[in-house]
């Protein structure tokens, strides 16, 4: 491996949701990219349904986002207005014809493994939503944030339906104030 692909290695940073120092890392890297998309249009793309608790992370976040009317900084996939399996195609392509190059950081809950639930995670490249429950949807984004809200590998649909409010509820305040903070500092008039 060169020197140069070192530097344009994709990065995942992961943070549990009360580890403020891992958080601190996950803004700051929020803010890098957000500088990166210069011009760009930026978008957060939640994913998720009100329908299971597990998967309302990303329409919570949405929801939270929205009602802070940040400039210039777009928000699909609220409560009222979620974004699932159904009508992610369409909304992309709403998207696409609507900004010319947006910028889009993908937002979904996932499940994982046991010792990594609560854990926030911020990567580049696109998210594959859907994988965790077996679906064949688009990839969304040019960087995406993850909520590990349960344990994964067995009866997937029902464990999401089980996960608790509580610790769904406290990561979409944690990951919502991430982005509004990291995008804030590097907003410009």
């Amino acid at each position: 491996m060169s020197f140069f692909s070192l530097i344009h290695e994709p990065q995942k940073i992961k943070a549990h949701v009360d580890d403020n120092f891992a958080k601190a890392k996950l803004e700051t890297r929020l803010s890098e990219l957000f500088v990166s998309a210069n011009q760009r249009q930026p978008i957060i793309f939640c994913i998720g349904t009100d329908r299971s608790t597990g998967d309302a992370l990303g329409p919570l976040i949405g929801t939270q986002l929205s009602r802070l009317k940040l400039p210039q900084l777009h928000v699909y996939g609220t409560l009222d207005d979620p974004v699932h399996a159904t009508n992610l195609q369409n909304t992309l392509q709403l998207i696409r014809e609507s900004y010319h190059e947006p910028f889009i950081i993908a937002v979904d809950a996932c499940l994982g493994r046991l010792d990594s639930i609560g854990c926030i995670t911020l990567a580049d490249g696109p998210l594959k939503p859907g994988a965790g429950v077996h679906k064949k949807l688009p990839e969304v984004g040019e960087a995406h944030m993850t909520g590990i809200v349960n344990v994964g590998g067995f009866m997937e649909f029902i464990v999401l339906q089980n996960t608790r409010l509580n610790l769904v509820w406290k990561m979409s305040e944690n990951i919502s104030s991430l982005i509004a903070r990291s995008y804030l500092k590097t907003y410009h008039h």
